[in-house]
């Protein structure tokens, strides 16, 4: 059975582990994410010299991944657009190497074995230090004209705070939630992590409940304004933040004072947690690269 080295290049954290043609999953961890490129690629290249049986390297990234292997667009590491990482992988490896948007990996591992499974109509959302996601479409990735969909991230809200359009990004993803909740304790920025922050919410803390309370209601707002946009049958939530058990019925504790708020819209979001949860980027890229694969070969 083939097995393929799989990263999920996040903001914070690179994931990998070793994915196989069935879909299972082996020997994943996680590291810290460098501060430069050169790093990056001697940290992937050090982890696949130490598995000589894989058949290639499916990579999950952040921003617009065109196949020749340039990441368009912007994304939290800025160091990763305009190389061709995929030909430099390559080049070191001397393994085949497939590149894919890490919200579209996402919702790939859905439509493999997951959730998405026999769905037509699906977004995904990926909460991490930014958020992305997937539009599925007639069952198919739609990846649109200029590499962007499912850049939900982009979508512009108003903060009430500062009375400026900020992006989803900024409001809702889990640096978000660090922010918060570092404004309410007084301490100095960059001090605390998401994990930190749920930690000592569910211990009680009244800054991280009150950071979280405005965490979720940010997040409801954007999926509010997604249905209405897309209408899909279901919407996922992946990322780091969707093994929280508690997250889908927080969510939709928000969306219940939004739609009471603002009784303008009847249909609310159907939620649920993407099935392979922070693995879904992992298990996605390798979907992604064994069908660009068979395709090639027909």
């Amino acid at each position: 059975m083939k097995e393929y080295t799989a990263f999920d290049i996040g903001g914070s954290y690179i994931k990998y582990g070793m994915v196989t043609e069935q879909g299972e999953l082996r020997e994943q961890d996680k590291m810290k994410t460098p501060d430069s490129l050169d790093v990056l690629m001697q940290h992937i290249t050090d982890i696949v010299h130490r598995h000589p049986d894989s058949a290639g390297i499916a990579v999950s990234a952040p921003g617009a991944v065109a196949d020749e292997g340039v990441i368009y667009g912007i994304s939290a590491l800025s160091y990763l657009h305009g190389p061709n990482i995929k030909h430099r992988l390559e080049e070191k490896t001397g393994l085949p190497v497939f590149m894919e948007n890490d919200g579209n990996c996402a919702g790939a591992a859905e439509l493999w074995k997951g959730t998405a499974k026999g769905k037509q109509d699906v977004l995904t959302v990926v909460i991490g230090t930014g958020i992305g996601g997937s539009v599925i479409k007639e069952g198919q990735t739609h990846k649109g004209a200029s590499l962007h969909g499912g850049e939900f991230g982009f979508m512009l809200l108003g903060n009430p705070d500062t009375g400026r359009l900020e992006s989803w990004s900024q409001l809702a993803a889990t640096r978000a939630l660090t922010r918060y909740a570092e404004a309410e304790k007084e301490i100095e920025p960059d001090t605390l992590t998401g994990e930190q922050v749920f930690e000592w919410a569910d211990e009680g803390d009244p800054a991280c409940v009150k950071a979280l309370d405005r965490f979720y209601r940010f997040l409801a707002l954007g999926l509010y304004n997604l249905q209405y946009i897309y209408d899909p049958e279901l919407i996922l939530l992946g990322g780091g933040v969707s093994a929280r058990k508690e997250l889908v019925q927080r969510i939709n504790k928000k969306l219940d004072e939004l739609m009471r708020e603002a009784p303008v819209g009847t249909i609310r979001p159907t939620l649920d947690v993407c099935h392979f949860r922070q693995h879904a980027n992992l298990l996605g890229a390798v979907y992604r690269f064994m069908q660009q694969t068979e395709a090639a070969n027909r």
